[in-house]
């Protein structure tokens, strides 16, 4: 099964999921006694821990623990102290047998390490408790330990978790975001302030650690950042203005921040011309798609704040509706209401490219100016979606596909490609598992198939998409090996993507089946004119290209030779 599902090793998907080794933390039961890495470190489990997270490097721990030699004497204990004992991990603050012992241990363990000199206190022991040498028990429970990350991986920016976040979602660059915060110099000046202060995470706030923090942050988490001067300010500090101080030439910087909420902002085209930015979450994960019917509220603004469209939001009047991918609003909102969810309210911006474009528009309560960027503040109240294919069954999967074919060809034959392929394609999805079909279903399905990705495949060659037309054209022929359409279609995308030969062979076998065929003549010939196209780039670079080398080189060749070296095989 491993060789079927391209399973990774074992020590693979470790790094993948960035698991601890088993050497780092073995699985023990508690009785059980093992040895720790290869520098002679031994454990005992004697209670089991909660969970399965681990302390790291840089976390700053808390522990109980008792020391003792060999032989049993003690030489120390927080125990008997009655204080826990706290240090930060990996860092050299304790003898190496901890840093490399305590970081395999739960949250809770109680565990017996016994720790060679070496990882000790060595040939010098640490008299008068400790004689050099000396192999020693440490009887360790580990209450707890708060996480301190180094978020730039480079010591620059060191982040300890002071309260956590909600949920896992972390914001993004576009994303709006609203902090508190407090800085302090390392004497404990306070030098600047804020209960809140919302900003572009791009943009950034303050200086550049508050960014870098706030994109490793959950909602309403608090962190404690230990920032060094490259992410902070530098060697030149930065001058006291209004309410805040000065900050001295390459100051270490303490930072309390608070990440109180954001408001997540995306790019709906990927010309980043339509954004979106969401002022109210919405309601689970489902999303209107093509041809649902939406109700809306939403207010229209220009620039200056004029609005030019208001609807749904009076008690007396209803909400608006309309048929997403209809056309029947402009297309950056329609683009925008697919990817939103019932009951998210958003703010989007949309360019004239998206909106009314270069002419003047007499909207409701205003008119729109040639060129303009518009403001919709948009709900999504409600959407009914087509009824999806698992609910359906098979003669209304039949009848639903050649109802999307249909809608297809009328967008196809206005010129709407893009659209007309998004039909089709949903078209072919309601068929596409026909084992349940009866013998006729099945040849219904199958005619409905080959017409979509045929018609597919013509939109995706007025659309410029030569390879993906080139793979519907070959699932047609999948189904039906002798389709002229298919294979006359497959060879013009193949002569776009310059794959000749492949092409020479699609128009033959389409001749062979309909000699006669008038579209199939008239694309050999193209094919044709291509080939002579070619074959004259080629003689010429070749041509260029050994002249070059002639006058590096030059060499004496007989008129046989030069012939064969420029000849070029014209046979597509």
């Amino acid at each position: 099964m491993a060789d079927d599902f391209d399973i990774p090793p074992a020590d693979e998907m470790n790094e993948d999921f960035d698991l601890p080794d088993d050497d780092d933390a073995p699985v023990m039961k508690p009785g059980e006694e093992k040895e720790i890495g290869k520098q002679g470190l031994r454990k005992k489990l004697v209670k089991e821990g909660e969970g399965w997270d681990t302390p790291d490097n840089g976390d700053e721990v808390e522990v109980h623990y008792t020391g003792t030699l060999l032989d049993g004497t003690q030489f120390d204990s927080s125990r008997d102290r009655g204080t826990p004992f706290k240090f930060t991990l990996g860092q050299g603050q304790v003898i190496k047998g901890w840093d490399q012992g305590i970081k395999t241990m739960k949250k809770g363990e109680n565990a017996i390490f016994t720790i060679p000199p070496e990882l000790a206190y060595g040939e010098s022991g640490s008299p008068p408790t400790i004689p050099p040498n000396a192999t020693l028990q440490f009887d360790v429970e580990l209450l707890s330990w708060t996480s301190v990350k180094d978020i730039c991986k480079d010591g620059g920016v060191f982040k300890k978790i002071l309260v956590e976040g909600d949920k896992w979602e972390n914001p993004k660059d576009l994303d709006e975001v609203l902090v508190k915060y407090e800085v302090q110099l390392e004497d404990g000046t306070t030098v600047a302030k804020s209960d809140g202060v919302e900003f572009t995470v791009k943009e950034g706030h303050f200086c550049p650690a508050v960014t870098k923090a706030v994109k490793t942050m959950k909602k309403g988490e608090k962190v404690l950042l230990t920032v060094k001067p490259q992410y902070g300010f530098g060697e030149k500090g930065k001058p006291a203005s209004g309410n805040e101080g000065a900050v001295p030439p390459n100051a270490t910087l303490q930072i309390t921040l608070e990440l109180v909420s954001w408001k997540t902002v995306s790019e709906v085209t990927d010309d980043k011309k339509v954004i979106k930015k969401i002022l109210k979450e919405g309601e689970g994960y489902e999303r209107p798609s093509e041809g649902t019917v939406v109700k809306v509220k939403l207010i229209g603004k220009l620039q200056d704040g004029t609005v030019f469209v208001k609807k749904g939001h009076d008690d007396s009047e209803e909400l608006f509706e309309f048929k997403t991918d209809e056309e029947q609003v402009i297309d950056g909102l329609d683009r925008a209401v697919m990817n939103m969810k019932k009951g998210e309210v958003a703010l989007l911006t949309v360019a004239p490219e998206y909106a009314f474009g270069s002419s003047e528009s007499k909207q409701d309560l205003a008119v729109v100016p040639p060129n303009s960027t518009v403001y919709y503040e948009v709900e999504l109240v409600s959407f009914v979606k087509d009824k999806e294919s698992w609910d359906m069954n098979t003669e209304e999967k039949i009848e639903a596909a050649g109802k999307k074919k249909e809608e297809g060809n009328v967008l196809f034959k206005a010129g709407k490609y893009a659209r007309a392929s998004k039909r089709y394609e949903k078209a072919v999805k309601f068929i596409e598992y026909d084992t349940s079909f009866g013998e006729e279903e099945k040849k219904q399905a199958k005619a409905l198939k080959v017409a979509c990705n045929l018609n597919d495949a013509a939109c995706k060659l007025k659309l410029k998409d030569y390879k993906q037309a080139e793979k519907l054209c070959t699932k047609v022929l999948e189904l039906d090996s002798s389709n002229v359409k298919a294979l006359y279609r497959r060879a013009q995308a193949y002569i776009q993507l310059a794959d000749l030969d492949l092409a020479e062979f699609d128009i033959k076998k389409a001749l062979e089946i309909d000699p006669d065929n008038r579209d199939v003549k008239l694309e050999y010939k193209v094919l044709k004119e291509k080939v002579k196209e070619y074959n004259k780039k080629d003689a010429k670079f070749y041509g260029n290209m050994f002249a070059k080398m002639s006058k590096l080189e030059p060499v004496e060749k007989t008129a046989a030779e030069e012939t064969e070296a420029m000849s070029i095989d014209s046979k597509a």
